[in-house]
């Protein structure tokens, strides 16, 4: 019986059917070819070379010319099992790169609070690094072992049966050693796949924060985290060499037992007048097809353990169910209108873990503005990430114009909503590419509009290649003013009903923070807003402010009811305004 990994291996054969019989009928063929060598010889030695010479003359050149044919046929075989063989391999790790890439895409949130980015990039890369070479050579070695090994120990049967049972012996004593090591070898590969994660884990942390480290003068503190990495790597590349080591060393001094027992028994037999000398030659040559697979498969393992491991790990990212899918018969949301209800919404992040959201219920209307003010942790992020539904509410439900959002298509659901969030990612391409992320099909003159709405235009233009100037990785090289405009740009030209501004104006300049405010004036006109703001001076004119604390809603009002309460909101207010002296 195949294991489960086995056959979504086999799975991904599927589409390239005919190469695959092609590469295996061109094995047979080359396998066929090397077994039928020897039997040729015998062939002649017994019957052609035993009558006179002029016979032997009249044959020879139709025997050559054969031979030669015959080999030429092997040629083409060969060529094609090299080349289109390869190519099958490549062309199945490429659709094993994209369905990763597709599921990791689908992923939730949740899946990657829990898992590293340079894990993820190990599983594209580094873990299906081997899955051409055996997708190519495991079934070909494997078909062509298993014809060259049957197919040569029948015709050993028929040359001395009694010595080839003797082989067979030897052969169960290789095959009982294969087995215990080779599942050795699996742990030892998975655990290279685990530790060379580690070591991306470390690289890409560095690097992404190469600013940092640099600011702290942290290169000693980061090579030595990165040395921890590359020495477990390398001991557990150790343990996986010294147990290939103890596999293909037993191997081959049992196949050098065969020759040992071949020689011995066949010595034996010749005296005893049971088997003839040319009988042995031919014997001897016959030995060499039945040990060069077995060689070939000893010294395949390494490369099939290292694309079984990768493999392995691939599946088990492909196997992580899907937290957030539509429900079957989702209907798509049109001409929305804005209006939010959060009904009763509880919310933890985890089944162990504590509620982030108690029972929250609040009401926005279409085109209003409302602001969620509160402590750090409280739970007004997580209050706008449950909008989009990049995660589920645990019980309780948020309606987006009367439609529960899980009851309509997520692509819809998100369409519908603009973000503009306080730490800007920025994809390593041009200004032209990052605005128009949410509109790809947009026109020159959209995405001049939407920039010039954000106030970044003419800085754009000012640069030596405009609108196709690249922007570097993350927006290294613009400031976050800057990189924070590119954003609301990207907002303006994507034109969504429901807005989500997450901190977008702190941390910045007062120069900055004045473009980036008029723009956001803007962007919020005739849309549903909701805010999230730690400067109160941004959100005094929302139509609603609520004030978030241990996932409730502790007070909400305008900003005129808020300060008469003299509650949570007043303490806040009289902290951000009123002079120290005071």
């Amino acid at each position: 019986m195949l294991s489960p990994v086995m056959k979504k291996f086999i799975h991904y054969y599927k589409p390239y059917r005919k190469l695959f019989f092609a590469d295996m009928a061109c094995a047979t063929v080359v396998a066929a070819v090397d077994v039928s060598f020897p039997q040729i010889l015998n062939f002649l030695t017994k019957g052609l070379f035993r009558q006179g010479p002029e016979q032997i003359l009249s044959v020879i050149g139709l025997v050559a010319a054969g031979l030669i044919a015959m080999y030429l046929v092997k040629l083409g075989c060969e060529y094609f099992i090299a080349s289109w063989g390869h190519i099958m391999g490549s062309r199945m790790e490429s659709d094993m790169r994209r369905d990763l890439f597709q599921k990791m895409q689908s992923l939730p949130l949740s899946y990657y609070d829990k898992h590293n980015t340079g894990e993820m990039v190990s599983k594209v890369v580094s873990d299906l690094f081997d899955i051409c070479e055996v997708a190519h050579h495991g079934p070909e070695n494997l078909f062509l072992s298993v014809l060259k090994i049957s197919g040569s120990f029948v015709l050993l049967l028929f040359i001395h049966g009694p010595l080839t049972l003797i082989l067979f012996g030897v052969m169960l004593c290789m095959m009982v050693y294969s087995y215990f090591l080779n599942r050795r070898i699996k742990r030892a590969f998975l655990d290279n796949r685990q530790k060379i994660a580690g070591i991306n884990v470390s690289l890409q942390d560095s690097l992404s924060g190469i600013r940092v480290v640099k600011s702290f003068a942290g290169e000693a503190q980061e090579q030595k985290k990165f040395d921890r990495s590359d020495e477990a790597f390398l001991q557990s590349k150790k343990t996986a060499y010294h147990t290939i080591g103890k596999f293909q060393a037993g191997n081959f001094f049992i196949q050098g037992l065969l020759y040992v027992v071949i020689l011995t028994f066949g010595g034996i037999f010749i005296a005893l007048g049971q088997m003839q000398v040319t009988d042995l030659a031919i014997y001897a040559l016959y030995i060499n097809i039945f040990i060069n697979p077995i060689t070939l498969l000893v010294n395949f393992t390494e490369t099939f353990q290292k694309g079984l491991a990768g493999f392995t790990r691939f599946v088990e990212v492909l196997e992580t169910p899907v937290e957030l899918e539509d429900k079957p018969g989702a209907e798509e949301l049109h001409e929305v209108k804005g209006e939010i209800v959060y009904d009763h919404v509880r919310f933890r992040y985890g089944e162990e873990e504590k509620e982030v959201l108690k029972g929250v219920s609040l009401h926005v209307r279409p085109g209003e503005t409302i602001a969620f003010v509160g402590p750090s942790g409280g739970g007004k992020t997580t209050l706008c990430s449950l909008l989009p539904r990049f995660y589920d509410v645990c019980s309780g439900r948020i309606t987006v114009d009367g439609k529960d959002v899980r009851d309509v298509t997520q692509q819809s659901l998100r369409q519908a909503i603009g973000i503009v969030q306080q730490d800007v990612y920025l994809f390593a391409t041009t200004f032209r590419e990052n605005i128009a992320y949410g509109k790809p099909e947009a026109t020159e003159e959209e995405i001049i509009e939407a920039a010039r709405n954000a106030n970044i235009h003419d800085f754009i233009m000012s640069l030596p290649q405009g609108y196709d100037t690249p922007v570097g990785e993350r927006g290294v090289r613009l400031s976050g003013g800057q990189k924070q405009r590119v954003s609301i740009a990207r907002v303006f030209l994507k034109n969504p009903p429901i807005l989500i501004l997450d901190e977008a104006t702190s941390a910045l300049d007062n120069e900055s923070e004045k473009y980036i405010q008029q723009a956001l004036e803007r962007l919020t006109q005739n849309r549903t807003t909701i805010v999230i703001a730690h400067r109160l001076s941004t959100i005094q004119h929302a139509d609603c402010i609520y004030v978030v604390g241990d996932g409730q809603i502790l007070e909400q009002g305008t900003h005129a009811d808020l300060l008469e309460k003299q509650g949570v909101y007043a303490k806040y207010y009289r902290m951000q305004f009123t002079h120290p002296a005071e």
